[in-house]
């Protein structure tokens, strides 16, 4: 009977009811703080690459800068060393080539330039109408051969008139080059004689209406 009460129900015994929990590395047990104790794992070489790739692009922009600060300095060294620029600036709405009269050109030779300029244009416009009224004649009947060689004779007679002789003229006035001068003589003697053929339209060469 003795032995019944000296059990003590109040004896506390070294048992850490929590320890469970704590050597399983989870909180699920306490009933509190779950939320507050989720670790957030950050990887450190996303972290790195996020440095590298700015670290990159600073040094690419920096480059890129410095590129255009050179570039500059060379443009502005030939500006002042007299050497014209090819940059094409006409027509304005869609340049196709360099032209600038007024600022490359000498005064003295300037009115020259703008007639040559004008006998350049007229061709175009000469040829460019051929086409459209040779369309029509093929329109009512003239056959689709006319048009063919009216177009060949667009396609082919601008810019050929420009490189061959327009252009030459142009760069001699810029220059005062003989040999450029010689060589657009040549040229332009042959764009006269190719418009008087195309006047008189000879139908060994021409064929039907193809020049109107």
């Amino acid at each position: 009977m003795v032995l019944r009460y000296n059990f003590n129900p109040f004896d506390e015994e070294n048992v850490n009811p929590f320890a469970a929990a704590v050597s399983n590395g989870s909180s699920k047990g306490l009933g509190f703080g779950d939320q507050h104790d989720a670790t957030v794992d950050i990887p450190l070489d996303s972290t790195n690459d996020a440095k590298k790739k700015e670290k990159e692009l600073v040094s690419w922009e920096a480059d890129l800068k410095r590129r255009e600060q050179d570039i500059k300095r060379r443009e502005d060294a030939l500006t002042r060393a007299g050497v014209p620029s090819e940059d094409k600036n006409w027509p304005p709405f869609f340049p196709i080539i360099h032209h600038d009269i007024a600022k490359e050109i000498p005064v003295p030779v300037q009115r020259l330039q703008y007639m040559a300029f004008a006998s350049w244009l007229g061709l175009v416009l000469c040829l460019s109408f051929n086409v459209i009224a040779v369309t029509v004649c093929w329109i009512e009947g003239g056959g689709v051969k006319i048009f063919l060689l009216a177009v060949i004779y667009a396609i082919l007679g601008c810019p050929l008139s420009y490189v061959l002789w327009y252009r030459p003229l142009y760069r001699a006035m810029r220059t005062d080059s003989a040999l450029k001068f010689g060589w657009f003589f040549l040229q332009y003697m042959i764009h006269i004689g190719f418009c008087v053929l195309a006047a008189i339209a000879p139908p060994i060469v021409f064929q039907g209406n193809s020049l109107t």
